[in-house]
């Protein structure tokens, strides 16, 4: 799922493209990707963008007589830029939106139908779609300590819950408890205040670097390769291989559609964590820390 970095990059890019300049029409290829009925999406045309935000993990293009489109990529969702040149959107479209300068291609891959379009008129609806996570970029520590401790989770369960923190996914929460050398499973009212401070330092840095790098990495140009797997990651989506602090093999914890790595000498005090499926499988056999 696109996360923070690549949502700001991918905001800047369409803000650079379309604020200003009309929607012609929004043209859905497929029926489903809309949630919202009323007001019907007809209603945009011809209205001209005056902002593009970031709502959480939401690109919301803002219309004229407050009209707003809101975007969710999920996790397959992907966003194409069209110029006038070049009219034909991908197979994988969803929904195009045709402005006076391009086209922009809602994209998804796979078969699972996830991403979503909602049209909503009004402040107060936009609103309805806040999960109400807490903004890194300008909040303080104290207001992030108060998020993090407000209910009993993990540290990487704390991070990735959008009604705590926003924008955060699977990949930065990886990165990110790195970072801070904290484990994943580690408990949020567990943590005392120095350990609260190295996380918040470490969000606010590897959430800046990432953003960054992935808007330098696109020179100007719509973000093409937008994924959560990248090889100058430290840990994220690099299981066995070295982490780049220590040496030691990055390890991981699969659950459900997920994976969380992490370095255990760094991390977990050369504790390997159970993966719950594979150590029940192994049961003696399970090696339990790195000297094992």
């Amino acid at each position: 799922m696109p996360e923070l970095p690549d949502l700001e990059v991918y905001r800047e890019a369409l803000a650079a493209r379309v604020v200003g300049r009309r929607l012609i029409e929004v043209e859905l290829s497929n029926p489903f990707v809309l949630r919202t009925a009323v007001p019907p999406v007809t209603d945009t045309a011809g209205k001209v963008v005056r902002d593009v935000r970031r709502l959480g993990k939401r690109i919301v293009l803002a219309l004229d007589d407050d009209y707003y489109l809101v975007i969710h990529l999920m996790i397959a969702g992907r966003l194409v830029w069209l110029p006038e040149s070049r009219r034909a959107a991908p197979r994988n479209t969803l929904a195009r939106f045709e402005f006076e300068s391009g086209t922009l291609a809602l994209t998804e891959a796979g078969t699972k139908r996830r991403a979503s379009l909602h049209c909503v008129h009004g402040a107060r609806a936009l609103a309805d779609l806040d999960r109400g996570g807490l903004d890194l970029e300008t909040a303080t520590l104290a207001e992030f300590a108060e998020r993090i401790t407000r209910e009993n989770h993990t540290l990487k369960n704390a991070l990735t819950n959008p009604r705590l923190i926003s924008g955060i996914g699977n990949a930065y929460s990886d990165e990110i408890l790195h970072r801070a050398k904290l484990s994943p499973l580690a408990l949020t009212h567990k943590q005392d205040a120095a350990s609260i401070a190295a996380l918040f330092a470490a969000a606010r840095s590897v959430l800046a670097e990432w953003t960054a790098r992935l808007r330098e990495q696109a020179g100007g140009q719509f973000p093409a390769r937008v994924t959560a797997f990248r090889p100058e990651m430290a840990v994220h989506g690099r299981f066995g291989k070295p982490c780049p602090a220590c040496g030691a093999p990055v390890q991981r914890i699969v659950y459900s559609e997920n994976e969380c790595n992490y370095c255990a000498r760094c991390q977990t005090g050369g504790t390997i964590l159970a993966d719950r499926a594979l150590s029940r499988l192994l049961h003696d056999s399970w090696r339990r820390s790195l000297d094992e």
